[in-house]
């Protein structure tokens, strides 16, 4: 972060400064994170309020705090709203460096944002000094946070940006206005919010809607609601995806004995090896959209086909492949869910070598009134792609398991309902033999994640 006096910070969030001079080298939202130079951000929560917390912040060496109350405990930069006020001063410092010559690039999407996000940040970091978040920092706290994290000496900054409603993507972008805007897809995620995919693709489309004539739009032509926004931008728009026409595209893809995609990426003439070091041919659409982006930002294809298959996963809980070492080889992908999610994963599953593959799925949440639909096509599409055992865990993905038996899956053999997360480890203890391989995955809110944690614990000793 550039170093900030508290005057500057009041200024910036049209806040009141209650006392004290100095400045601040830092942000925070968690006083459990505060190092000395912090400014702590007391934003109000569904459990706590951080305005009750300023006493902790004070003693973990912070400076000042960002809250709608004064406190004694430190000085105070007094707002209404710190969250509001978080994204006035990520916007006031990403001016500033905007103004230096800083490159923003932006990604969204219903699926896919984060790896996206980890490949073009490795990618850009062989060009020069980049600033890419950790996990899915990509809504009104995620993004500024992640915007202070970029000081004088960043070339780059990638920023994830989610949407729970419209308009979210425009006020992210009003954060920190993206010269390059990559939208990967339009899908289910989200859609019991905004009601059919149509009202998705709107507000996805605000990315574009957002750059500068000079920017570029990176589209995903194998997406007809993603490349009907082409009409949306001012900026020059470059395609990618498998389709012959795509500005940047990929010939000859193939995996690998781990599930590893290679393929030879086709851009600006160029022909170029890549050999991806992340599982699931689903991350080549996420690579196209990445190598996209890169090129926008003024990367040879040569260099950006190296630092796509250098880059390794970054993120926790997306595609872990773990084998134990008694030979089982869990995979944990529980992050979040969707449907196109859900299926990407159970490809990546079907490429993966296996004596039996089992895939345990939870619930998929925010799809609206086609829910149940939704996950009794999943247990559909479980048979199909070849799991030899589906574990359906929760009444919200009981469909699930009536999907997979309605396609040919055998009661408790190939298909078995559990009611929670202690019930499916108690089966897959019992259950698991060497060579088997177990995909774990469930939107976040199912905390599937302990179950992968769990399993691998269990075969830690063997």
């Amino acid at each position: 972060m550039i170093a900030l006096s508290l005057a500057e910070v009041a200024e910036a969030v049209r806040g009141e400064l209650a006392g004290g001079a100095g400045g601040v080298t830092g942000v925070t939202v968690d006083s459990r994170t505060v190092t000395p130079g912090d400014l702590f951000v007391a934003v109000p929560g569904e459990r706590v309020d951080g305005a009750d917390f300023l006493g902790a912040a004070a003693a973990a060496g912070a400076v000042a705090a960002l809250t709608p109350r004064p406190d004694d405990a430190l000085p105070c930069v007094l707002v209404d709203d710190p969250v509001a006020a978080l994204g006035r001063l990520a916007a006031a410092v990403h001016a500033r460096l905007a103004g230096n010559g800083l490159r923003t690039l932006a990604i969204t999407g219903s699926s896919g944002k984060t790896s996206t996000k980890d490949l073009l940040g490795q990618v850009l970091a062989a060009a020069g000094a980049t600033v890419s978040p950790p996990g899915s920092y990509n809504n009104d706290i995620g993004l500024p946070l992640t915007v202070l994290d970029a000081d004088a000496g960043t070339r780059f900054l990638v920023l994830e940006m989610g949407a729970r409603g419209p308009g979210h993507i425009a006020r992210l972008c009003r954060v920190a206005r993206p010269e390059v805007g990559v939208v990967l897809n339009v899908g289910s995620a989200h859609l019991g919010e905004f009601g059919s995919p149509e009202g998705i693709a709107a507000a996805k489309g605000e990315l574009v809607e957002a750059l500068p004539a000079e920017g570029t739009a990176v589209l995903n032509a194998d997406d007809p609601r993603v490349i009907g926004m082409a009409s949306r931008t001012r900026a020059r728009v470059v395609t990618t995806g498998r389709a012959a026409d795509a500005d940047v595209r990929a010939e000859g893809v193939a995996l690998d004995e781990a599930g590893r995609a290679r393929f030879t990426l086709v851009a600006g003439g160029a022909r170029c090896a890549v050999r991806l070091q992340v599982v699931g041919e689903h991350q080549v659409a996420n690579a196209l959209a990445a190598a996209g982006a890169a090129l926008a930002a003024g990367m040879a294809p040569d260099a950006v086909a190296a630092g796509l298959s250098a880059a390794v996963p970054r993120s926790r809980w997306r595609m872990e492949v773990t084998r134990r070492a008694d030979g089982v080889t869990v995979v944990n992908d529980a992050y979040n869910a969707n449907p196109e999610s859900m299926r990407a994963a159970l490809a990546a599953l079907a490429g993966l070598p296996a004596r039996r593959r089992i895939a345990v799925l939870g619930g998929m949440a925010e799809l609206g009134p086609g829910a149940a639909a939704e996950h009794e096509r999943l247990g559909r599409d479980a048979v199909a792609a070849g799991v030899d055992l589906v574990v359906a865990v929760g009444p919200d993905a009981a469909g699930t398991a009536d999907g997979a038996l309605a396609a040919g899956a055998r009661e408790n053999e190939g298909a078995v309902r559990v009611p929670d997360r202690a019930a499916a480890r108690e089966l897959l203890m019992e259950v698991l033999v060497p060579g088997d391989v177990v995909l774990v995955k469930a939107s976040r809110s199912y905390g599937l994640e302990v179950l992968a944690a769990d399993l691998l614990a269990a075969g830690a000793g063997a």
